[in-house]
């Protein structure tokens, strides 16, 4: 059981704002394409960090605390599963208080 404790962690993450999506309607999941270019950023960028430190040496990931599942690199699935789910979580949050104080944040003025 140990070996899904990370994933575990994430699934908690996305619980946690999910609902937020559906009971304040902050529509980020039918707003595909600005998601993805509000994510995919942050994915290059820490996917490329993570794998010079591995490749350096500078930190590892408990193989007890993983599923195995690794990508080229030595990165692990559920390090790729955080770099989604944390900017998702961060998104529909700033959504959801946006939605409830009237804000206008970037292009939606």
């Amino acid at each position: 059981m140990a070996k899904f404790a990370y994933l575990g962690v994430m699934l908690f993450t996305v619980l946690g704002s999910i609902w937020l999506e559906v009971l304040l309607r902050t529509r980020v999941l039918r707003r595909g394409w600005r998601l993805v270019i509000s994510i995919l950023p942050v994915l290059v960028v820490f996917v490329a960090w993570d794998l010079y430190a591995i490749a350096r040496g500078h930190w590892t990931f408990d193989p007890q605390r993983t599923t195995g599942v690794l990508f080229p690199g030595g990165l692990p699935l559920e390090e790729v599963v955080f770099f989604v789910v944390v900017p998702l979580a961060s998104v529909l949050t700033l959504e959801a208080v946006r939605s409830v104080k009237g804000w206008d944040v970037g292009d939606d003025s």
